[in-house]
């Protein structure tokens, strides 16, 4: 599948096809569904206790912190654990204690993609609509926490106590570990989305390319 849409049938634009409506809602449902179950559940369960997120207190304390808990194992040699933090920031926790400036980034994008999905897609061009599901509910799932509890529920450590060699730090970073950031679905879902949306445009370049240099 490409961006490009199929000569061999009639292809409205976006907005107009049922099919496309339904592919965006689809995949928008389920992953922001998924990401917010496994929220709600790393929540609950992760630590000791349940922890309960009073969304005054994290709204007074852009700093605010979590109580210290042991996390969970869940891939061996230090793949995988789970480790609740809350983020102020956006992506991996980029942007600490800017929480107004990313919802409104985040309801600009959306809106933007929104657009895109509308005027700059065809009704066959699949992988754009599952693209940009993707990116809706990457940013709408962290959005919700913003706006519910003042902050993003992240709980995914990769590569816990791997260390770079040398001592090397990433920029911004206090510590020496190769993957120091945690994580959630909404952080994924986000990512794949930009990544599937560039790789999907860069072969529909190649293709039309490889098009007219054939027909020249």
């Amino acid at each position: 599948m490409s961006l490009t849409p199929s000569a061999s049938q009639i292809d409205l634009p976006a907005w107009k096809s049922l099919a496309a409506w339904r592919r965006l809602v689809i995949i928008f449902v389920v992953v922001t569904s998924i990401d917010l179950a496994t929220k709600a559940w790393a929540f609950h369960s992760v630590a000791d206790v349940p922890v309960v997120l009073d969304r005054e207190t994290i709204l007074h304390d852009a700093w605010y912190r979590l109580p210290a808990h042991a996390g969970v194992e869940v891939l061996p040699w230090g793949l995988l654990d789970f480790r609740l933090v809350l983020n102020h920031g956006a992506v991996f926790g980029i942007g600490q204690g800017s929480r107004m400036t990313f919802i409104l980034f985040t309801i600009a994008a959306t809106t933007a993609a929104l657009l895109l999905f509308a005027r700059g897609t065809r009704a066959s061009m699949r992988l754009a609509h599952c693209a940009i599901a993707l990116i809706l509910a990457g940013g709408l799932g962290n959005l919700f926490d913003r706006m519910q509890y003042g902050a993003v529920r992240d709980f995914m450590y990769m590569l816990p106590g791997w260390n770079l060699p040398l001592g090397w730090q990433w920029p911004g970073c206090e510590t020496s570990e190769v993957f120091p950031w945690i994580f959630n679905v909404a952080d994924m879902s986000l990512l794949a989305g930009m990544a599937l949306f560039i790789w999907g445009s860069w072969n529909a370049d190649k293709v039309a390319a490889q098009t007219s240099k054939h027909a020249a």
